[in-house]
């Protein structure tokens, strides 16, 4: 029994594909949590999963650079945590920026603004952080769509040049894209417009 349901959730693992992170509760509606517990256990000792902190794991992937597993994500590892603890989390737009390669600047820490408690998580991929806000954020579907509005606000209205719009047009791939600008709508009109023209339909 316990090996049928350690196959079943790992062939979940890997549906999600290479580099996703996750927890005990994004198995939670399909299996007992002492079921989750004892195969994430036994995928761990069998280093087909890679254990990141308490509770929070990776499906690692491989650099044939490297000639071993690449680092954590460490947004991957945010929105695990979020999922798990329910929060709603916001990257600031430092976080932001240098997700998307335009920030020069290499931050010491990764920080979340959230409606949960302040916490602080030591990693070996870096720190990364959550500092409660009361700030009302708009609620998107996507994570990916926090990223890029923080990241566009951060740089401002007059820093959004046809270079800003390829590079951010790069990281995703034109169906994520679509989907972004579906969410952003209710966003403020001038990073909806830049949102429209990276998506490529203004």
């Amino acid at each position: 029994m316990c090996n049928s349901i350690k196959n079943r959730i790992f062939a979940r693992i890997y549906g999600h594909g290479k580099g996703w992170t996750f927890s005990t509760f994004d198995f939670m509606s399909e299996f007992k949590r002492y079921e989750i517990d004892c195969a994430l256990s036994s995928l761990w000792r069998e280093n087909k999963i890679r254990r990141i902190c308490r509770g929070i794991y990776d499906y690692p992937v491989y650099s044939s650079i490297l000639k071993r597993n690449a680092a954590p994500d460490i947004n991957a590892i945010a929105a695990a945590l979020a999922r798990k603890f329910r929060w709603q989390i916001y990257p600031t737009g430092d976080t932001a920026l240098n997700y998307f390669g335009i920030s020069t600047q290499i931050p010491g820490r990764t920080i979340y603004l959230t409606d949960g408690p302040s916490r602080t998580f030591e990693l070996e991929c870096g720190v990364l952080e959550f500092k409660h806000s009361a700030q009302k954020e708009i609620v998107f579907k996507y994570p990916e769509s926090a990223l890029v509005v923080q990241g566009i606000r951060a740089l401002g209205n007059e820093r959004i040049t046809p270079a800003i719009i390829e590079v951010l047009r790069s990281k995703f791939d034109a169906e994520l894209w679509r989907k972004i600008k579906k969410d952003t709508i209710a966003v403020a009109g001038w990073i909806y417009e830049t949102v429209s023209k990276i998506a490529g339909e203004i």
